[in-house]
């Protein structure tokens, strides 16, 4: 068994068991989520998260993986950009992205349960 290492999420908001959203903020978090609702969205969320070095992903480094046209990529990426969970930068031919771990930090703060131990995984 390997341990992961449990990641205390920043004191940005108050997780939904301990007191109702209220409706802008419901509004605003539900795009997020909604963002992460489709499983090629969240592929390339996690792609871009767990990028090496410097934190950002070509946009050509994220079409290789998918069955899918680079301009069906683009869009799932603009729908993560539209949600606020990644930002982009445009260098010459290319677009880089890089994940908004403030958003990310917000959405597991909101999610977060006190008091739940350190989690453990099998490795393979």
């Amino acid at each position: 068994m390997s341990q992961l290492e449990v990641i205390q999420p920043e004191s940005c908001c108050t997780p939904v068991i301990a007191a109702p959203l209220d409706e802008e903020r419901a509004a605003n978090t539900a795009k997020m989520f909604k963002a992460l609702g489709d499983p090629i969205r969240l592929r390339l969320l996690s792609m871009i998260a767990s990028a090496p070095g410097d934190g950002e992903v070509c946009v050509c480094d994220l079409t290789g993986p998918f069955d899918l046209s680079a301009p069906t990529i683009s869009y799932h990426l603009k729908i993560l950009r539209e949600a606020n969970l990644v930002t982009s930068e445009r260098r010459g031919t290319w677009v880089y992205y890089r994940i908004r771990r403030d958003n990310l930090s917000l959405l597991s703060g909101l999610l977060a349960v006190p008091g739940v131990g350190e989690l453990a995984v099998s490795e393979a």
